[in-house]
């Protein structure tokens, strides 16, 4: 039982998991090695990603952009044969969130409308790949600016 106890408690982690500003040193491409992938999902903007991924550490799309692409009526259709919807790393291809979790699918959209864009919850991070820098900005561990 002690033996348990404790393995439970290491596997916890401090969340969220931080990095310091290097992680977002100048790359090949802005922060990042590669420019993001040519055939993004739910048509967002290629041009327009690859600026805010890669060559932004303060500023994001225009609020509510999510809606006004294809990721809503898709993610139906996502969450039917999945359960959740799964986020990836637009540079990587790395799974980065995977949501909902811990909350309805009608809570996710609320949430990410109060917002202005998806937000996510600690237990929708896929923490092996998303850090927090001082200052709060959310990024992959390869350079991609989230948000």
């Amino acid at each position: 039982m002690i033996e348990t106890d404790l393995l439970d408690k290491a596997a916890v982690k401090k969340l969220p998991v931080m990095a310091d500003e290097s992680i977002m040193a100048p790359k090949a491409h802005g922060t990042s090695a590669t420019p993001v992938q040519a055939n993004l999902r739910w048509g967002c903007e290629n041009k327009l990603a690859d600026r805010i991924c890669n060559f932004n550490r303060h500023y994001a799309e225009h609020s509510s952009y999510w809606t006004e692409t294809s990721f809503l009526a898709d993610a139906v259709d996502e969450l039917e044969k999945e359960k959740q919807i799964q986020f990836y790393d637009s540079n990587s291809g790395k799974l980065l969130f995977s949501a909902p979790k811990g909350r309805t699918w009608d809570q996710f959209v609320k949430e990410s409308n109060a917002h202005g864009w998806p937000s996510f919850r600690d237990e929708e991070v896929n923490w092996d790949y998303v850090r927090c820098v001082p200052g709060g900005e959310a990024v992959s561990v390869n350079g991609t600016h989230l948000g």
